[in-house]
């Protein structure tokens, strides 16, 4: 789903992404973890197009990101850590909105607005002004934005920060189910208990470098700490090259 290979970001003197190379398959949830200055929102603003690598590529389905944005995006959707929700519209409004900026027409649009209301637990709260939600709800309309025109591939940064333990629940169970219906989900957290409890491969940041892609099997938070603050980048085994 998203080929990663040698991917370099440069801010003036400043190398916020050194050298990485990844593969995301369908299917599975991928957290990404590291401290603050890590290099993760940077990585995955490149991935979504947002912003432009120094050096190196990202395939989305095949399609480059930067060769052929178009049909690129419409395989991603993304959840950015502040979701650019506009607080005085409703969570049909806002989501009529998003599912216009990403070309859908007529019943298709209402199609899916009701779709992703449902998926999302939105419907108590669909007319409501999004500034007098609570946080686990605007938390729930930016995802639902992320979800509109059913998008292959999910970015949730930072999707439960904030939110109370019955909210964040419901979101680890909607993470869950997305991936069980073959989506691929990435998932950038600072929380390690998060992190290992929604994630089946983790992928381990410090200082712009990887450090470790970890299957489940291998989780425990001693080794994932060890890496977090590991000054050595990842290298492959033999058998995964």
């Amino acid at each position: 789903m998203i080929s990663v290979e040698h991917l370099t970001k440069w801010y003036g003197d400043f190398k916020a992404v050194d050298d990485l190379s990844f593969e995301i398959d369908e299917g599975h949830v991928y957290g990404f973890l590291g401290p603050n200055g890590a290099g993760k929102s940077t990585t995955m603003n490149i991935i979504t197009g947002c912003l432009s690598a120094t050096s190196g590529s990202v395939k989305i389905d095949g399609h480059d990101i930067l060769e052929e944005p178009k049909e690129a995006k419409k395989q991603i959707g993304y959840l950015p850590e502040q979701p650019p929700l506009y607080m005085s519209e409703t969570p049909v409004e806002y989501l009529r909105f998003v599912a216009e900026a990403k070309g859908l027409k007529g019943e298709a649009v209402k199609k899916q607005i009701q779709e992703v209301i449902e998926q999302t637990g939105l419907e108590p709260v669909k007319n409501r002004r999004i500034s007098a939600l609570s946080k686990g709800y605007k938390q729930r309309v930016g995802i639902a934005g992320a979800m509109v025109g059913d998008p292959e591939i999910l970015i949730f940064d930072e999707p439960t920060r904030g939110i109370d333990v019955g909210a964040k629940a419901e979101i680890h169970s909607l993470i869950t189910k997305l991936a069980g219906e073959g989506k691929a989900i990435i998932m950038i957290s600072s929380e390690l208990p998060e992190v290992m409890g929604m994630s089946d491969r983790i992928v381990v940041m410090h200082e712009g470098i990887m450090t470790a892609i970890l299957d489940r099997k291998d989780f425990s938070s001693e080794l994932i700490l060890k890496y977090a603050t590991s000054e050595i980048p990842y290298q492959p085994a033999a058998d995964e090259q």
